[in-house]
């Protein structure tokens, strides 16, 4: 079942809307043949922490700035007994160090007193935290548990949601339980990935390669958002 935390899946899709995103996981997951998380890391705890950092900047970035943070800090207890300034100092590089700074160490600090030093595996307790909403819950438990409780709605999978007509909302969480009444949970964790995976490569924001995108002769959107019109015929 879905997580009790979102709202029950919507059912803005219709038949005919359900069929085309049917059509739409079928063409993703052949082209993407394994889709996952860009960030490195070895275990929850790092997959967390770098979700966290990941905010506004890019998970190149956030993969260059990891190693050397978790090298030194392992694990919650070791972040959370941290001196602010060097954690600052790491995450230099990310933006926002200030703030990404003083997430990852208050979360560690959450963790080790009210989880026992272990990243929790509910939407519940994680979205407890510091620095987590939704979208980092879902990751979080979708590829560091194994537990499938939504879709994380990042900034691809909000525009593309939105280009392929399955959502208005211009709420994330409302978005996410648009996509879910739309697909069969069984393929939420695979569909989230390589809608991530089609908005950085093909539909990216400022110039989506509609000519070339093996989805534009069932997408609503095609050409038009690059400022096109689609032929006739």
């Amino acid at each position: 079942m879905a997580s009790k935390d979102l709202a029950a899946p919507t059912s803005c899709c219709d038949e005919a809307q359900r069929a085309r995103c049917a059509e739409i996981a079928v063409r993703l997951e052949k082209h993407y043949s394994d889709p996952k998380p860009a960030l490195n890391y070895t275990n929850p705890f790092e997959l967390l922490i770098a979700v966290i950092l990941s905010a506004q900047t890019t998970d190149d970035n956030v993969n260059r700035a990891t190693p050397a943070l978790f090298a030194a800090y392992p694990d919650a207890t070791a972040l959370a007994s941290a001196d602010l300034d060097d954690v600052e100092e790491l995450v230099h590089s990310l933006g926002f160090f200030h703030q990404k700074a003083k997430s990852i160490v208050i979360t560690s600090q959450m963790i080790v007193a009210e989880f026992g030093g272990k990243v929790p595996r509910t939407m519940e307790e994680l979205t407890s935290l510091r620095g987590v909403a939704r979208k980092t819950a879902n990751i979080v438990l979708g590829s560091g548990f194994g537990i499938v409780e939504g879709i994380a709605v990042d900034t691809h999978v909000f525009r593309l949601a939105h280009r392929w007509g399955i959502s208005q909302a211009k709420n994330p969480d409302k978005v996410e339980g648009d996509l879910c009444g739309c697909y069969p949970q069984e393929r939420w964790h695979r569909v989230n990935y390589e809608m991530i995976s089609h908005g950085r490569a093909i539909c990216t924001a400022k110039r989506p390669l509609c000519g070339v995108c093996f989805l534009s002769d069932i997408c609503p959107s095609a050409f038009e958002v690059a400022g096109w019109r689609q032929s006739a015929g």
